[in-house]
């Protein structure tokens, strides 16, 4: 097995639909331009409130992918 690096990014995601939802968003969207998605920890989950509905299920997540160097 060989060594590996891997880099963290914090991203958010967001959703009308549910904090599930929000969560697949933001590992779509991440993985259209970074490779080797390893892990998902989720930091933060809040919603946004208007009129007393829920109208935006937010996802705040720290993201590791494998670091390539150059």
């Amino acid at each position: 097995m060989t060594e590996s690096v891997y880099k963290i990014i914090e991203l958010v995601g967001s959703s009308e639909k549910s904090w599930e939802d929000a969560m697949k968003n933001l590992i779509d969207e991440a993985s259209k331009t970074l490779r080797d998605l390893r892990i998902a920890e989720v930091v933060e989950m809040d919603v946004k409130i208007d009129k007393n509905k829920i109208v935006l299920y937010r996802v705040r997540a720290r993201l590791s992918f494998k670091y390539e160097g150059k």
